[in-house]
């Protein structure tokens, strides 16, 4: 994909067929110039505080790893060695969290795209995780290893987006104890973000560091001082952290790579019904995962991850983008200030179809995220049927609601140049302002361009074809990845990481996965 700058000074991608262009916001960090949304009075969060404190002492986590359980003895944890139980008592919480950083940076093969996880920036990944993929030319389909990629060359094209994410679709296709070693792969072919490793199990991460290092010419010994990669480790809500995650966030922890610890608290189902106590939940398991984190390796970096939501008590099903949703991410967001951890959301829907359904409720989500000072949104585009299903079409209609929430949380320019004194008098008394000079001087820069709006009067949009939104979306996707360009990459770098993936494809057909 050729770009140029435009006008605007924003980059377009063109389109070398046809001369169209997707027009976009340049790639750039975006930091939150407003202040935070305080949802919780202070006494309020005073009580959540010590509602999670009493869980963590009177009913603690269960850690199902040994070498955990010897971890967390050592350092002060109350910790039963037959049933796995741990339990915490305030200080031992307070002491160990305080030693995780409060933000921290992080490093891609394209250094022009390392990014800084804290303060007031924000950065958005792709949906991750579903096993299933729908675009309105194929469909609803298990995902593939091609959707997979394409799915990556997507994400590299969308300017807006930062991080490349966990695995927007599971290439089902593939053999399962190997596959994340052909994710990775595509990750460093086909992108040059940060992207996270698949977190289950200690061979996984130590894979996606060994590769990470080779992609970007480190040493696996000093990736620490530089870390490159991110996992997401979900607690087995209700009060459960399972061996498997458990061993991947040794082997990050020690290497000095950020875990997301992110309770999955749906109140009603993990968590009790009540938003108070799915938050309290979620604040003890993640603040028990962290604390864990810093006896591994104090200062090892950490994000406080948020996910409460509701179900729909007819069908247990997931509920997104609600009224208890957005009070959660909000009240997350608060939670983590006062802890001084970054913190993590997502931009999710509970929608079948990317239409107004699943719009209005991700629009609700995505304003949550920026009032709460989110500083990773996962999900941010392409997530659909909450979190079965990666949408070709929402990735663009998403993307597009990014686009426009960048631009209208940037500062408001304010002066006398910007107050157009002259354009008023040359206007004069009932004229328009439409060719005055302070007009011209800015028609192509005073408003951002939409990639998907349709401005148009109701004739001239019947005439040119009737396009939906969705349709427009569906054209722009497939622009994109028929105009994308593939990173450079070095042969001789390509050429170890394939045969380090051959090795290792043997080592676990001989021996599985550990």
């Amino acid at each position: 994909m050729r770009k140029r700058r435009n006008r605007t000074g924003r980059s377009e991608s063109i389109d070398s067929r046809n001369n169209a262009s997707v027009e976009q916001r340049p790639w750039a960090l975006m930091q939150n110039p407003h202040p935070p949304f305080d949802i919780l009075s202070e006494k309020q969060l005073e009580a959540v505080d010590a509602a999670a404190m009493r869980i963590l002492r009177d009913n603690g986590l269960k850690f199902q790893h040994p070498d955990a359980l010897g971890i967390l003895e050592k350092n002060g944890a109350d910790v039963d060695l037959e049933t796995g139980l741990v339990k915490f008592d305030q200080s031992t919480i307070r002491e160990w969290i305080a030693k995780a950083p409060s933000h921290f940076t992080l490093h891609a093969r394209n250094p022009d795209k390392n990014v800084i996880i804290g303060k007031n920036y924000i950065n958005f990944a792709p949906v991750s995780g579903p096993p299933n993929i729908s675009d309105l030319d194929n469909g609803r389909r298990p995902g593939k290893y091609e959707d997979q990629c394409n799915l990556i060359r997507l994400t590299q094209s969308l300017n807006v987006i930062h991080l490349g994410g966990a695995s927007s679709v599971e290439a089902m296709d593939l053999p399962a104890d190997s596959r994340h070693l052909d994710f990775y792969r595509a990750q460093i072919v086909y992108g040059d973000s940060v992207w996270n490793a698949r977190g289950i199990g200690k061979q996984r991460v130590r894979d996606a560091i060994e590769l990470s290092c080779m992609a970007r010419q480190i040493s696996v010994d000093k990736v620490h001082e530089k870390p490159g990669i991110l996992t997401v480790i979900n607690v087995n809500s209700p009060l459960i952290v399972d061996k498997e995650m458990l061993a991947g966030l040794m082997e990050m922890s020690r290497f000095g790579q950020p875990c997301v610890i992110t309770p999955f608290t749906l109140a009603g189902a993990m968590s009790p019904v009540t938003l108070a106590g799915a938050l309290a939940q979620q604040v003890a398991e993640a603040l028990a995962v962290i604390a864990f984190v810093q006896m591994v390796k104090p200062g090892c970096p950490v994000v406080f991850g948020g996910f409460t939501s509701n179900v729909d008590m007819k069908s247990g099903s997931p509920a997104f983008g609600t009224p208890e949703y957005i009070k959660g991410v909000l009240a997350g967001g608060q939670l983590a200030r006062h802890y001084k951890l970054p913190y993590r959301s997502s931009n999710v829907n509970a929608s079948n179809y990317p239409d107004a359904q699943a719009t209005y409720e991700s629009s609700m989500s995505l304003w949550a995220c920026f009032l709460s000072h989110a500083n990773i949104v996962n999900h941010s585009v392409g997530w659909m049927e909450g979190g079965l299903c990666a949408s070709m079409e929402k990735f663009i209609i998403d993307a597009e609601m990014l686009q426009t929430l960048c631009e209208a949380f940037q500062p408001m320019k304010i002066s006398n140049e910007e107050f157009g004194f002259d354009s008023i008098t040359e206007a004069g008394h009932g004229g328009h302002f439409f060719g005055t000079s302070h007009t011209m001087e800015r028609y192509k820069t005073a408003f951002y361009q939409p990639i998907l709006s349709d401005w148009q009067n109701f004739e001239s949009w019947e005439e040119a074809g009737s396009k939906s939104a969705t349709i427009r979306a569906n054209e722009i996707w497939k622009s994109l990845l028929e105009n994308y360009q593939q990173p450079a990459l070095a042969d001789e770098i390509l050429k170890n990481i394939d045969e380090y993936i051959h090795q290792r494809k043997i080592q676990i057909r001989e021996n599985g996965i550990v």
